[in-house]
């Protein structure tokens, strides 16, 4: 009697267990199961576009001013660097397109066979040739403080050795950015190479993707809280000004519609 009565008992804890489970695979697969469901009431919505507005406006403007503002103190020369991302100078081909005895020696060197692509342009020689000369750097920055403008010294700028050793004082740039595609910055054809430092602080090929190299000096004083303008990115303090206003408008909009449904 024992033994039959525990497995009947058994018997209907596992049905009981096997109806639960299929219920619950039921109401799952049905999207019934119990969830939180909250309703997002006028004012609720209103008051959480209001949140974002109050803090995106202020936050965007606290990114503007800082973009500008000098933050302390800064005593002359104040150096200019540039900045590349996801830029591989450390590139293999690129690396090794380039003649350094040609950057010496001018069109008295012949074998520049390692500058391919960049060799000749209509049969003639490229002076500097090669990939890395070819892709030179050529944005530009100004800066000024109120009404007047900065200026940067962009002599002393590279290497005393490279500028010394490395590229001929009496080298000029021949048949230089002639090709069909441009790659960079162009040259002075009237200044030997080892004058262009821009060129040689470009030829100096970085290791890494992202890299800084050096554009110039400030030669003046940067008193604390002075407004620079010029080489800043505001976007990142526009993008919050104008998803703050955005929230703030449609805010503005919702409470007009909710006032004027609830007179109805």
């Amino acid at each position: 009697m024992d033994s039959d009565g525990g497995a009947t008992t058994s018997s209907h804890a596992h049905t009981t267990t096997v109806v639960t489970t299929n219920k619950a695979i039921y109401l799952f697969q049905q999207q019934q199961l119990p969830a939180c469901r909250p309703v997002l009431s006028p004012p609720c919505v209103i008051f959480t576009f209001l949140l974002v507005a109050l803090f995106f406006v202020p936050a965007g403007f606290i990114l503007l001013r800082a973009s500008h503002h000098v933050p302390k103190f800064m005593k002359a020369p104040i150096y200019v660097y540039y900045q590349l991302d996801n830029y591989y100078q450390n590139h293999r081909r690129y690396v090794k397109s380039r003649s350094d005895q040609q950057l010496l020696h001018g069109l008295k060197y012949k074998d520049t066979s390692s500058c391919q692509p960049e060799e000749s342009v209509n049969g003639f020689p490229i002076v500097p040739c090669g990939l890395v000369s070819w892709s030179l750097f050529n944005d530009t920055f100004t800066f000024s403080r109120g009404m007047n403008e900065l200026s940067i010294d962009r002599k002393n700028i590279a290497w005393n050795s490279d500028r010394d050793h490395k590229f001929g004082k009496n080298v000029y740039p021949y048949n230089f950015q002639n090709g069909t595609f441009i790659g960079g910055g162009k040259l002075d054809p009237n200044m030997p190479l080892s004058d262009q430092e821009d060129l040689i602080v470009w030829m100096r090929t970085a290791a890494l993707p992202s890299f800084r190299k050096l554009y110039g000096r400030i030669e003046e004083d940067l008193d604390a809280d002075d407004i620079i303008k010029g080489g800043k990115n505001d976007f990142l303090g526009l993008a919050y000004m104008f998803v703050g206003s955005s929230a703030l408008i449609v805010s503005v909009v919702f409470t007009v519609l909710h006032a004027r449904h609830k007179k109805r």
